[in-house]
């Protein structure tokens, strides 16, 4: 937590620094008020008879400590609050950019519904925990300080009573602490799952709707709510008990207290008003206990949220720029893997890709065709080091892709996903995507080679038309030829289609087809395709099995030499006729 808060805290250092310095003064004028009242008793009372000037001066005194001490107070508060979300503001925004650094390894391990919980719930958390530390943490020790202090100037005999119960309650709190810690953290995984469920029901809810499987997600909600209950009973069993342990103690100090000053005042030993100023530190004592016993409880719960923050910030990007002063460019599109395998993890037993060997040539278009399974986005997702190859070499424009800064390379390569995403916003913002700095022009023409032109226009808003979040308001071919068109404005080296055209009609698709083959030339382009007819006029066509490169040849060549290349092909044309 102390890592984080001297870390985060820079831009609002000042509320961090006067927030405990107005505390601190709090502090000091909350315990001057009590030898005020004595004095007014002892001597303004006892000693001089009822002198109403006396009492009268002392009691403006008092007036003046207990509004500087709420002025100082309040204060107080306010800076916290201000340095509190400045520092929740500055770890978030740092935990989002740490997120944006991730590849695709780091993203399968932190799942979105945890980055979520992450992002909201154990920020709120950890912001409950730093107001704690700001104001009671640096309250608590100094009042405790101060009024044990001038309690012991009062009457050193009655102090003793502090030292037997001092270590008890140090136990009691050592013992609740490395208690619950283990109990919240498996209440934030539970919290994780909750999200994950409902992320996912929100998600497919027209597959829940179709199938009438809402009461079967009712119940299996119902399950994991019901985890949730049970976990944080479980963790907040244990906290709960500090509170009546050290309420205890504190009224076990005031009898002894009470009793043991009660027979020094008959004694004569005492003044009345020293042992009622006596009895006030002894409040501000148990109460700064109390305090500083709230503020470990804080912390412990918060704790959790401190590990999950740090798990995301100390996460390292297994890709990164091997050469970070790189200045190499992409000049052409060339393409080579010279012995490439690969895996997703190191420990996986078996590669996903093996051997593979293969130059394409700047401006060439490569179909890939290949069963589920044969390793076909793999090998393309190699080329932008969205992973990293596991052994061999690959080259982009004559040198390995690693001499390159990843934002150059990506710079040079467009890519349209299996799964197309477009995000809330218009048809025109999604387009700029592609190119920030596109014109209406060279928009509209993308929009045009990817056949989406007319559906756009044919809405009433055309290019302001409002996607929903994820481009759900959409149809699934309709997102597709957006995201091509999206694809398209980057104008990159290197283009690659995974299955781009899958959920277009033939017609469109054969559209489409003639449109790359007009604006793509010079640009290599990669087609990865369940027809034959996306890529039959591709310059040579790669058939993958199990991971390998099987065959390559045009289209002739194949159905020539190829059976499984020529059994597909005349199953999809006869479909087709």
């Amino acid at each position: 937590m102390f890592k984080l808060l001297f870390k985060y805290t820079k831009d609002g250092w000042w509320a961090a620094v006067l927030g405990p310095i107005f505390t601190i003064a709090e502090v000091f004028f909350d315990a001057y008020i009590p030898l005020v009242m004595a004095d007014i008793i002892d001597v303004g009372i006892y000693e001089l008879g009822g002198d109403i000037e006396y009492i009268t001066k002392k009691g403006v005194y008092m007036v003046a400590m207990a509004l500087l001490a709420a002025l100082c107070g309040a204060l107080s508060g306010l800076l916290s609050s201000i340095s509190s979300t400045k520092f929740v503001k500055n770890i978030r925004n740092a935990m989002y950019r740490k997120i944006q650094t991730f590849d695709f390894a780091n993203i399968e391990k932190f799942p979105v519904s945890t980055i979520v919980m992450r992002l909201t719930t154990d920020m709120r958390m950890m912001r409950m925990a730093y107001v704690q530390i700001v104001r009671m943490a640096m309250r608590a020790p100094f009042n405790l300080a101060l009024s044990a202090y001038n309690a012991y100037k009062l009457n050193s005999t009655i102090s003793f009573v502090f030292a037997i119960i001092l270590p008890i309650l140090g136990l009691i709190l050592y013992l609740i602490t490395m208690t619950s810690h283990p109990r919240f953290r498996k209440m934030m995984l539970r919290f994780d799952d909750l999200d994950e469920k409902l992320d996912e029901n929100i998600n497919g809810i027209r597959v829940v709707k179709t199938f009438v499987r809402e009461e079967y997600e009712n119940e299996d909600f119902n399950k994991s709510s019901e985890a949730v209950l049970k976990a944080q009973r479980h963790a907040e069993n244990i906290v709960i008990l500090n509170r009546p342990a050290f309420e205890l103690a504190m009224y076990i100090c005031m009898i002894a207290v009470a009793w043991i000053g009660g027979k020094a005042i008959i004694g004569g030993s005492m003044p009345t008003g020293d042992f009622m100023a006596y009895l006030s530190y002894v409040k501000a004592i148990l109460f700064s206990l109390l305090m500083l016993s709230n503020v470990v409880m804080q912390v412990v719960m918060a704790e959790a949220s401190i590990d999950r923050a740090n798990e995301v910030l100390d996460e390292e990007p297994s890709i990164s720029d091997i050469n970070a002063n790189s200045e190499l460019e992409v000049d052409e599109g060339s393409i080579e893997f010279r012995n490439v395998s690969f895996k997703y993890s190191k420990d996986a037993e078996n590669d996903v890709l093996e051997n593979i060997n293969l130059k394409i040539n700047p401006g060439e278009v490569v179909g890939i065709l290949g069963p589920t399974g044969a390793g076909k986005t793999s090998l393309v997702q190699l080329i932008p080091r969205l992973y990293d190859i596991s052994e061999g070499e690959l080259l982009i424009g004559g040198h390995d892709i690693k001499e390159y800064k990843l934002d150059k390379l990506r710079e040079a390569i467009a890519m349209v996903l299996q799964k197309n995403t477009l995000f809330s916003g218009s048809v025109r913002e999604n387009m700029k995507w592609g190119n920030p700095n596109a014109s209406d022009e060279e928009i509209i023409e993308a929009c045009k080679d990817a056949q989406a032109h007319d559906f756009i226009v044919a809405h009433r808003d055309g290019y302001d038309r409002e996607l929903g979040q994820g481009g759900t308001n959409v149809s699934g071919g309709q997102k597709q030829r957006l995201c091509i068109a999206r694809a398209l404005l980057r104008k990159p080296k290197i283009i690659i289609l995974d299955d781009s055209t899958s959920a277009v009609d033939t017609d469109t698709d054969h559209r489409i087809q003639l449109a790359f083959k007009e604006k793509l030339s010079g640009m290599t382009t990669i087609i990865i395709a369940q027809r034959v007819a996306s890529v039959k006029e591709a310059n040579r066509i790669i058939i993958m099995e199990d991971g390998k490169i099987s065959d390559i040849g045009t289209h002739d060549e194949l159905m020539e030499r190829n059976v499984v290349y020529h059994d597909l092909y005349t199953t999809q044309m006869e479909g087709a006729e």
